[in-house]
């Protein structure tokens, strides 16, 4: 009852309003005033005010306005997951098969597609199993430079 009056209070001044612009001769702004000023009473006679008054008044709106929120975080949270992990399940699938197949080169091919790199690669020379852990290391350590 009281929004339906101040609704209309509103409209009635938004016309009023119009009309003290239409007299001033700025009938394009009087007319776009007018159009702003039939929106409250025409939500009014639609019944979307009531509507929005029982909304807002009602424990099981907010609990489901509460459940549409908690919907979209969680949606939102997946969307931010998923993007970190690179890709959808099927994509991370496909990756999957992709490293597990041996033949990196085409069928037609008489060489790798990848060539030797600058220099080969040298297997140090067999050493005791405790040596094993830091030969990686070392490799990694002269390859730049230290």
């Amino acid at each position: 009852m009281i929004a339906e009056t101040v609704c209309s209070a509103v409209s009635a001044a938004g016309l009023g309003i119009a009309a003290v612009t239409a007299y001033r001769k700025r009938f394009l702004t009087a007319a776009r005033i007018a159009a702003y000023a039939l929106v409250p009473i025409g939500l009014v006679m639609t019944g979307v005010v009531e509507w929005l008054a029982d909304t807002a008044f009602s424990p099981a709106a907010w609990a489901g306005f509460g459940l549409l929120g908690l919907a979209w975080v969680l949606f939102a949270t997946t969307r931010v997951v998923e993007r970190r992990r690179g890709g959808t399940r099927k994509e991370r699938r496909a990756a999957a098969r992709a490293a597990e197949r041996s033949d990196a080169v085409a069928p037609a091919a008489s060489a790798p597609s990848l060539g030797q790199g600058s220099r080969p690669a040298s297997r140090p020379a067999a050493t005791p199993r405790g040596d094993d852990d830091f030969s990686d290391i070392e490799a990694i350590l002269k390859k730049h430079g230290i």
